[in-house]
């Protein structure tokens, strides 16, 4: 008996401080998964469409500009100089040769690639050459590293900002930035209902909401962490933070003696950045694109897919990158002196810090890149998946939506933060204020939230003056 009584105490406080807990944390947690569905809900549906559009793009593209892309010729490849002279008998004349992606298999193009004044930041005009009959097969536009064609581009674009530019950028931004707090602060309340969700045996939308969320949370968290990093005011934080820890991706030195590089950016297709827009003159010896290749092979450049850039100003070295980003991933480089045909730098992925690979493999997992068909079909299923969660949080909330006899202010966040106890309290705010830093976009739009919800908090206090603050808690 006298072991009961001494326990009581302790089990007692322990009740009372979940009790405490879950009168304030809980609530919390769902007025702010509440808010992101509501208001970032929009971004995400239109960021997972736009995703799921872009990730079947590759197959489409191999059908639509087949005729540009394949030929049927057989035999052995000409010279690239001899490729690179028939490309630029249909350039525009005010065409600036750039670079030359010779083609990687039997039945697909050369790709001559130019600068063209008046193109859009990451964009080149390619002209496709079959590389047996050096028979031009047109020229279109294309962008990137990847080099993907105007359709994938128009999604591209339209996935990453709406066709606004750097402004709409910033709503992929929103997205990302709340994405993984969505997913996070959805397993939290998941875990809160799941005793009680067992003893009543439901399993309705809200059910099927938290149960998809739960499959799905490894590719959310996923979708946030690498949209991120390509992101234009969290990524360059990232990218500050990569350099400092020295996890950054290695550039390679283009110069001959001298400290001119070649920026090694994963991103280089989302950020709209001028890549390749330099106004380089074409070699007097075009003969020196077959020279950097044997040169590059030789020295251990052995993918099929690469390009040979030559150099934008005197004193600079060519570059010979390997550009296959399907596993298992090629992407190392050398940059060759015209003068000796020597190596004067070389970057191999090996190398790369491990903070450098995994930002690698995890942009082109992302793009659907890395595992071909199967990667797609997977980033295909986690944004439809992503679609449907969205489509029943705001089923719910249709159903659920306050009535006009409904209207207390007791789940305003203003509110429950006044249960909060001063620990937990401090802890909050400064993690709330790191989030801001690190996150801008996130931090600007949780005060748009907090306005707005004190608004509401306001307008219902306004509607029943004679609530106290007690009651209406």
């Amino acid at each position: 008996m006298s072991e009961r009584t001494s326990a009581s105490p302790a089990a007692a406080q322990n009740i009372n401080q979940q009790v405490t807990t879950r009168s304030w944390f809980i609530p919390l947690m769902m007025r702010i998964h509440f808010y992101i569905g509501l208001f970032v809900g929009p971004f995400l549906l239109i960021s997972a469409v736009s995703g799921i559009f872009y990730a079947l793009t590759p197959q489409v593209e191999s059908r639509l500009y087949a005729q540009q892309l394949f030929n049927d010729s057989t035999g052995p490849t000409l010279p690239l100089e001899r490729q690179i002279t028939a490309a630029q008998a249909v350039a525009p004349r005010q065409a600036s040769l750039s670079a030359v992606r010779p083609s990687p298999g039997e039945g697909e193009n050369t790709r001559v690639l130019f600068n063209v004044a008046g193109l859009k930041a990451s964009e080149r005009l390619a002209v496709f050459v079959d590389p047996v009959t050096a028979q031009t097969h047109g020229a279109m536009m294309v962008y990137g590293t990847s080099g993907i064609l105007p359709l994938r581009t128009w999604l591209d674009q339209f996935h990453r900002s709406l066709l606004l530019g750097d402004f709409g950028r910033n709503y992929s931004e929103l997205a990302a930035s709340w994405l993984w707090i969505a997913a996070l602060g959805g397993l939290i309340l998941w875990g809160a209902r799941k005793r009680k969700q067992t003893r009543q045996g439901r399993k309705g939308l809200r059910w099927l909401h938290e149960k998809s969320g739960v499959l799905l949370l490894i590719g959310l968290l996923f979708f946030s962490a690498t949209g991120l990093t390509w992101s234009q005011w969290a990524g360059e934080n990232i990218s500050v933070l990569r350099q400092q820890l020295g996890w950054a991706t290695p550039s390679l030195s283009t110069a001959v003696g001298g400290q001119s590089a070649l920026p090694a950016d994963e991103h280089a297709e989302h950020h709209g950045h001028r890549m390749h827009m330099t106004m380089a003159e074409p070699p007097q010896d075009r003969a020196m694109y077959d020279r950097a290749l044997a040169v590059a092979r030789a020295a251990g450049i052995d993918a099929t897919r690469v390009e040979i850039r030559q150099p934008a100003a005197a004193g600079q070295a060519w570059a010979v990158m390997e550009i296959d980003r399907s596993w298992p991933t090629q992407v190392d480089a050398v940059a060759i002196d015209p003068a000796t045909m020597a190596i004067v730098d070389r970057v191999r992925f090996e190398q790369y810090p491990l903070a450098a690979k995994l930002t690698r493999w995890g942009i082109d997992l992302h793009m659907g890149i890395l595992f071909g068909l199967a990667n797609e079909l997977v980033l295909v299923a986690f944004a439809a998946g992503l679609v449907a969660m969205v489509a029943m949080g705001y089923l719910m909330w249709w159903r659920g939506r306050p009535t006009r006899s409904v209207r207390k202010p007791r789940h305003s966040p203003f509110m429950l933060l006044r249960k909060t106890p001063k620990g937990p309290l401090l802890l909050i705010v400064s993690l709330t204020l790191l989030l801001g830093v690190c996150l801008p976009v996130m931090g600007v739009s949780l005060l748009a939230f907090l306005l707005c919800d004190l608004l509401r908090f306001l307008m219902a206090w306004r509607r029943e003056p004679h609530l106290s603050t007690k009651r209406s808690l």
